[in-house]
């Protein structure tokens, strides 16, 4: 079964607003220096949103899959030790990763759930897991309910 991951209205504004203010401030920049930080920027800042932004939710006899543009996050089944849906109120803030630009992924740090990684796109749309060696994620697509059950 797969489940595509959708964009909050706020994650494409602030990923929309983050690009165009990065290429005007390319394109008035005057010097050399200017002009390589600021592409140097842009460069890293997509290319690990191509890496890390989630697009769809996978899950089959094997695993659970997180696929993104380059590559995909494979977790086996047999390795999940919980898994649940969870409200939006249970999230934490982000330490290291994005928050609203190209959607929700990097480690998270929350008073519940404690230190995880997310891939998800809607704070409404999202499921934890937890694995048996104790690693957490949350991940979230459109239909979460069908991915849990």
């Amino acid at each position: 079964m797969k489940q595509k991951v959708s964009l909050s209205l706020f994650s494409i504004t602030l990923s929309g607003i983050m690009m165009i203010i990065l290429l005007r401030a390319l394109y008035y920049s005057n010097s050399s220096v200017s002009i390589s930080i600021i592409s140097a920027i842009i460069i890293v800042w997509c290319g690990l949103a191509l890496y890390y932004m989630p697009l769809s939710v996978t899950v089959n006899d094997v695993d659970l899959c997180v696929n993104r543009t380059l590559c995909a996050k494979r977790i086996p089944l047999k390795e999940i030790g919980e898994i649940k849906r969870m409200t939006a109120s249970m999230l934490g803030w982000r330490f290291f990763g994005c928050d609203g630009c190209f959607g929700y992924w990097g480690w998270f740090k929350g008073k519940t759930l404690g230190k995880y990684f997310a891939y998800y796109g809607k704070e409404s749309d999202c499921f934890f897991v937890r694995l048996k060696d104790g690693r957490q994620y949350v991940l979230g697509c459109d239909n979460p309910d069908a991915i849990v059950n």
